[in-house]
């Protein structure tokens, strides 16, 4: 079955124009374009067109959704991978949304504030994304490994937090330099900056070859860590997943 352009723009509520947009950038082509000139879609292109919509949802640009959509993941599979980010976003929101009603009725009940009252009314904006991380974290490397490094960690105070993340600022800066120079993930100069952030991870837990590239198609394949490393630049996080790869196979066991 196919439908037109302007039957999906109604049931996505995306308009056509939009939609012509991402035809015209590689990002949604039809399946087929008739002798009219007009548009049609089908079952490929509507999942095609749901992924790029939840994407938006969670932030990403056009530049990063056309990344992930054109890596070639199995259809389920990313299909899950964007339920779960869907779920801990809910769940963000749902701890947001007690905040402010708590803090709405403290404010119309002229309760007296507390530092702990005070507290709370921030509760939800960090908490949850981090117990989502730990969690997929759990799940992708195992309990033990992250309870490890979670302990390594629990004791540390603002400086030290402080210090590891320039030692990680200055590693992508090196990065982005390698870049800049024309430099092949593989060089050695790249080498020995890929070797410093391995040093580096070991103050947190002890990656092997198949965890540490691992840990490179996570920084390229969620949007959430990804979304980061664009800022940066967007060529970073595909060219440090190359680099940690060749690290991992050349280095490590």
């Amino acid at each position: 079955m196919a439908w037109s352009i302007a039957q999906v723009a109604r049931m996505s509520k995306v308009t056509s124009r939009t939609l012509r947009h991402y035809d015209d950038i590689g990002l949604l082509r039809p399946a087929s374009v008739g002798g009219n000139g007009y548009r049609y879609y089908e079952r490929e292109q509507l999942l095609r067109l749901q992924q790029i919509l939840v994407l938006r949802e969670l932030g990403l640009g056009l530049d990063a959704i056309a990344e992930i959509v054109h890596d070639g993941r199995d259809k389920v599979a990313a299909l899950r991978m964007h339920h779960r980010w869907l779920l801990a976003e809910r769940d963000r929101f749902d701890q947001l949304a007690r905040t402010v009603s708590r803090t709405i009725d403290e404010v119309e009940g002229g309760d007296n504030m507390t530092t702990k009252s005070a507290e709370e009314w921030f509760e939800g904006f960090d908490s949850a994304k981090q117990e989502q991380l730990q969690q997929e974290a759990r799940e992708r490397w195992g309990a033990d490994a992250v309870d490890a490094a979670s302990a390594r960690v629990k004791d540390k105070g603002k400086d030290w937090w402080q210090d590891q993340g320039k030692v990680w600022a200055d590693s992508l800066h090196a990065l982005v330099a390698h870049i800049e120079a024309g430099r092949s993930p593989r060089d050695a100069e790249v080498q020995e900056t890929v070797r410093g952030h391995h040093q580096w991870l070991l103050g947190f837990w002890t990656p092997n070859r198949e965890s540490y590239t691992g840990l490179g198609d996570l920084y390229a394949d969620d949007p959430r860590f990804r979304a980061n490393f664009d800022k940066t630049d967007p060529r970073l996080a595909e060219f440090l997943r190359a680099a940690m790869a060749e690290y991992a196979r050349t280095r490590l066991i």
